[in-house]
């Protein structure tokens, strides 16, 4: 009985709303392995925001994983439950490594988005960080963002130090109850980021968390009612169209990579790629 109930407040599709090749991680990793970037001498480089504890950090070290055929943790995350506070509080910028190499992306981390005005990644340091104002290990100010004429902001940012995606991290288990001053800072920095015509996209994370019959075979997510729900709700409050909207699962119990999780993470990796590689193809 209890299986019924589950299925009613769970409801799959019996066609998936998303199309999905579950065989195709080897393909998705020799495209990656093999991408040609639109400037040669340009490492494409990608943001990622978003709520403290949706899994930013957990994020670039699952896409690592993906790539190295094990489980890595080289940007440091904050495994605490109920946390208030930003485990990141620095900027710092990762490669993502395969068994052979460095592939041309970087993924740059910065701190979480809190609630207050004044407490938190403040707006204007995400624009000045996409942008390449802030420099490497520049620890961030939650009452005075980065300005001309402080020790961590480079007036005249390199073509390599500019981001060409920004990518929000949202988790699928919070995206109903997120606080109304976070939704806000999200907003204005997709206000801003658009201006700058800068490409945005959502991952979504802790799927698993969201929807037990996608915990129990993750295969179900693309038919899973509640995932295609809590993607549109993304859609609804930060305005990134559902099309660019991927939900993942992070590694976080995990101690050996799989199949399933990877072929998620490299999807997701390959549309932000291509994204932002069409963004840099336009200052070249």
């Amino acid at each position: 009985m209890g299986g019924s109930q589950s299925q009613k407040k769970e409801p799959l599709e019996d066609k998936p709303w998303r199309e999905f090749d579950w065989g195709e991680k080897e393909a998705l990793q020799r495209s990656l392995e093999n991408f040609s970037v639109r400037n040669p001498e340009v490492n494409v480089r990608i943001l990622v925001a978003g709520q403290i504890g949706a899994g930013k950090s957990s994020f670039i070290n699952s896409v690592n994983s993906a790539f190295q055929g094990k489980i890595v943790c080289e940007a440091l995350a904050d495994a605490t439950a109920g946390t208030s506070r930003s485990f990141t509080q620095r900027f710092q910028t990762f490669r993502i490594r395969h068994k052979n190499g460095e592939l041309p992306f970087v993924f740059g981390d910065i701190m979480g988005l809190e609630a207050p005005s004044l407490s938190g990644l403040q707006v204007d340091d995400v624009i000045s960080t996409i942008l390449g104002h802030v420099k490497e290990n520049y620890i961030f100010n939650p009452v005075s963002p980065a300005s001309v004429g402080d020790e961590g902001y480079k007036s005249d940012p390199s073509l390599q130090e500019q981001t060409y995606c920004l990518v929000y991290i949202m988790a699928a288990d919070k995206v109903s109850i997120m606080n109304q001053g976070v939704i806000e800072k999200m907003q204005n920095i997709r206000e801003k980021a658009t201006e700058l015509d800068i490409p945005q996209v959502i991952i979504m994370t802790k799927v698993d968390e969201a929807c037990p019959l996608v915990k129990d075979n993750l295969r179900k997510i693309y038919n899973s009612q509640k995932i295609k729900d809590k993607m549109q709700e993304c859609c609804n409050l930060v305005g990134v169209p559902v099309s660019h909207i991927f939900p993942v699962k992070n590694y976080h119990e995990e101690i050996d990579p799989e199949d399933d999780i990877d072929v998620l993470l490299l999807r997701a990796l390959s549309h932000i790629v291509n994204i932002a590689n069409d963004k840099l193809a336009q200052k070249v």
